[in-house]
């Protein structure tokens, strides 16, 4: 089988993007900075686990730290590189604006840097669909114009889409960006809102409520997103001339790069989600009404149709049972 890096190792997608990798029978060298941004304890949980499977290497360092990635491409000669540390959060990109510039551009460059010296087969990076910004014309197809980002967070994700493109370009590696759309499930992130939401209506405290609960999300069910990158791995893009013809692609004119979104392309209304966790939890929640933060928008939604044309058919977990498949994991995890 094939050897793999995945930078964010520790973090939630990283977890289960390399258990599922693991399982599968690949080699996978995993690199976490095991950053505060929030509680520790819990990315040392899922690296425990990860530790325990077979074929699983851990590198603790932050993917902007001059020369280390490459030391490793040099070290192991990866097949297939899967990018997702960065620095997450659109809230905190405006109190925090450094944090994203060191991980998501910083950080960025030296992985490309190091992949031009040592070439893997194919570069698969995190972005976000934050990028479309400001674009309203629903839902978002990966060839639409993506250039009104409105937080510092998404303009990095967006740069980091450009250099990429730019490598892909010159030094002909191989690229692919995924766009993921609003990811929940078990192990999940606590700034975000399902990881909130339930911990709140648990100990019976207010929620606080965006956009006085009028936003729609297209949430994406964690494994269904990791089932997604891992049937990508070998979908690598050509050169423009010799790819295959494929209808809305988005592979660029002039390099081996494309973008992908990866969601569920079903959207949710925010009050949805919450009867969801209702349900799950068996508690009622308790609503703080409140205005739309700045850098948000109200709403996403993602076509996949390149995604099922590339890989065919993937899993769309119901929001009622990928919502009480975290509420059972974090009832288990905190003994709650």
């Amino acid at each position: 089988m094939s050897k793999v890096l995945v930078t964010g190792a520790a973090g939630f997608i990283g977890y289960h993007v390399s258990s599922d990798l693991l399982d599968a029978g690949h080699d996978v060298v995993g690199l976490d900075a095991m950053t505060d941004y929030y509680d520790v304890r819990l990315k040392q949980a899922r690296l425990d686990r990860l530790i325990r499977k077979p074929g699983f290497t851990f590198v603790a360092g932050a993917v902007q730290e001059q020369g280390l990635l490459s030391g490793l491409f040099a070290e192991h000669g990866f097949d297939y590189v899967i990018h997702l540390a960065a620095q997450a959060g659109v809230r905190h990109s405006i109190e925090s604006p450094r944090d994203y510039l060191e991980s998501n551009i910083a950080g960025t460059f030296e992985l490309l840097e190091a992949a031009r010296a040592h070439p893997p087969r194919h570069m698969l990076l995190a972005s976000t669909s934050s990028v479309y910004g400001a674009n309203r014309d629903l839902p978002y197809g990966e060839t639409m114009r993506a250039d009104h980002q409105m937080s510092f967070y998404a303009a990095t994700k967006k740069a980091g889409e450009a250099m990429a493109h730019s490598y892909a370009h010159l030094y002909g590696l191989p690229t692919t960006m995924f766009r993921f759309f609003t990811v929940y499930g078990p192990w999940g992130r606590p700034d975000m809102a399902l990881f909130k939401f339930t911990r709140a209506i648990l100990a019976g405290e207010m929620i606080d409520v965006y956009n006085q609960g009028r936003m729609r999300r297209d949430f994406t069910y964690v494994s269904d997103l990791s089932t997604a990158i891992l049937g990508l791995m070998t979908k690598v893009p050509g050169l423009p001339e010799t790819a295959p013809e494929i209808p809305d692609d988005s592979l660029s004119p002039i390099a081996p790069w494309r973008v992908i979104n990866l969601g569920n392309s079903q959207p949710v209304e925010l009050g949805r989600f919450i009867e969801a966790i209702e349900t799950a939890t068996g508690r009622p929640a308790r609503r703080n009404l409140l205005p739309m933060q700045p850098g948000d928008v109200p709403q996403t939604w993602a076509d996949t149709t390149l995604l099922r044309t590339l890989i065919g058919s993937v899993p769309n977990t119901d929001i009622d049972e990928g919502v009480a498949s975290f509420v059972t994991w974090y009832r288990d995890y905190y003994g709650v």
